[in-house]
């Protein structure tokens, strides 16, 4: 990780508390604990205990003393112009998400596009060492973010791979889909009102060497 980096880890009452203590231990800096809570969780069928309607999602930054980036004002206006709390209020992943086969903990594009907006510059390296079915690299890939993916299962890899957006058409359309914003458009007009001199010149140099962004 960069000096200024972040990172994000998402987890439940079983493990989100023993994370922030490792945390701690080798001298992250946590910036928030998110509450998402799920507008449509899975019932309990139990009828047992209270139904589980959230996951907590630690941001953390490496270094105590190096500024991390945030981008207050487009969370601000996703929030009707309101400062973001940090519990936010999102659906679970949606069928439409699940075409390419499924992952347990798959996580919706809503979630982990707001995740990267907040906290990333256009063309910024992501990397997700447990990379699933590679919705951290789908939304990075909508959001002009570059993306690298780790996962030791080869079923999970197959995934990722048959997720992989090419046709510009697939991206604007998935771009109105997820779900986080005022209205279906709001995220691709944000797109193109964001910087991108520096996303640009970037691209093209790992084009000239032949290289991708992966997805």
């Amino acid at each position: 990780m960069k000096d200024d980096a972040t990172i994000w880890i998402s987890g439940t009452m079983h493990n989100i508390f023993s994370v922030g203590q490792i945390l701690n231990e080798l001298g992250f800096k946590i910036l928030n604990v998110i509450t998402w809570e799920k507008s449509n969780p899975p019932p309990n069928f139990s009828c047992r205990y209270f139904t589980f309607s959230t996951e907590q999602i630690i941001w953390a930054r490496k270094s105590d003393k190096v500024p991390h980036y945030f981008n207050y004002e487009l969370m601000k206006k996703l929030n009707a112009d309101k400062q973001m709390k940090d519990v936010w209020k999102l659906p679970a992943i949606a069928p439409w998400e699940k075409s390419c086969g499924k992952h347990p903990t798959q996580k919706p594009l809503s979630v982990l596009t707001r995740l990267i907006l907040a906290s990333t510059k256009p063309n910024a390296w992501i990397l997700d060492p447990f990379a699933g079915s590679s919705t951290t690299g789908i939304a990075a890939n909508l959001a002009n973010r570059r993306y690298l993916g780790i996962d030791q299962e080869e079923e999970f890899l197959t995934i990722s791979k048959n997720r992989k957006i090419e046709n510009p058409k697939t991206s604007a359309t998935y771009r109105q889909k997820t779900g986080g914003f005022n209205d279906k458009k709001e995220l691709e007009l944000f797109l193109v009102e964001e910087p991108r001199t520096e996303y640009k010149t970037e691209l093209n140099l790992d084009n000239k060497m032949g290289n991708q962004p992966n997805i």
